[in-house]
């Protein structure tokens, strides 16, 4: 039985890491729905690790203020749900760009929760659009 299998593996030399390959992500992923998104501002593209908060509570205001801009409007169209970054931004320079990391990590939380709290609205409408 051993040798059997050594010889298949012998046999099939690149199996194992092709079996692999198919569980790594691609990061070159197009996504399903409204593929025209607008980039994120270069600033954050390029924020140092050490900063990478800061990205990523612009990233939670865009998330909060799309989910609730789609529940208000009653509609899921990729300029609702996808708009610029630019109201986000704005917040964040107006609000945070100052503050302390310990206030912009308690930020990124309170828009987490406003996110999730319109979530199920906003992916309803979404759904019955065939834009989720």
């Amino acid at each position: 039985m051993r040798a059997a299998l050594i010889a298949f593996l012998i046999a099939v030399p690149g199996l194992p890491a092709t079996a692999e390959s198919n569980f790594v992500p691609s990061l070159d992923s197009e996504p399903d729905v409204c593929t025209e998104r607008p980039a994120e501002p270069d600033w954050m593209k390029n924020i140092g690790v050490r900063e990478a908060y800061k990205r990523v509570l612009v990233q939670d205001i865009y998330r909060a203020q799309n989910l609730e801009r789609i529940v208000e409007a009653g509609s899921c169209a990729c300029d609702i749900r996808f708009p610029s970054w630019e109201a986000a931004e704005t917040v964040f320079l107006e609000r945070f760009a100052a503050a302390e990391r310990w206030k912009m990590l308690e930020a990124s939380d309170r828009y987490n929760r406003r996110a999730n709290a319109v979530r199920p609205e906003a992916m309803a409408i979404c759904e019955a659009e065939g834009n989720w």
